[in-house]
């Protein structure tokens, strides 16, 4: 079992900013940037084209939904996404706020309180 389906499950808290049957997003909480969200299918997959051709469609329509609601909460030139997906072998998709390349390198993280996560996270969910 992933750390994601224990997410997904309620076992692990996070800072989710939306969900319906299929997917959940929510926080990063080692971001690149301010913002940085994570989209997930509920059913564990460890590769991104593992999955259905419908399930793909469905995480895409979903992380631009997602995506659409981050740009109007974080102030950002752009929406980054990257599916890596080594870290964790549950699928999903990174969704980066960013204002320079280095934003998606994955080595500068930023550090957020508490309190900044859960503003964050509702203002994201607020404009889903």
């Amino acid at each position: 079992m992933s750390i994601f389906t224990k997410i997904i499950d309620g076992e692990i808290p996070c800072y989710k900013v939306a969900e319906d049957n299929n997917f959940i997003a929510f926080l990063d909480i080692n971001p690149n940037a301010k913002g940085h969200t994570l989209v997930v299918p509920k059913k564990e997959e460890n590769k991104l084209f593992d999955l259905s051709k419908e399930e793909y469609l469905s995480l895409m329509d979903f992380s631009y939904r997602v995506a659409k609601a981050l740009e109007k909460a974080v102030d950002c030139k752009r929406v980054c996404m990257s599916v890596i997906g080594l870290e964790v072998p549950h699928v999903h998709v990174h969704l980066v706020p960013t204002n320079a390349m280095a934003d998606m390198q994955f080595t500068k993280k930023e550090k957020l309180t508490n309190e900044e996560f859960v503003a964050l996270a509702n203002k994201i969910s607020e404009n889903f």
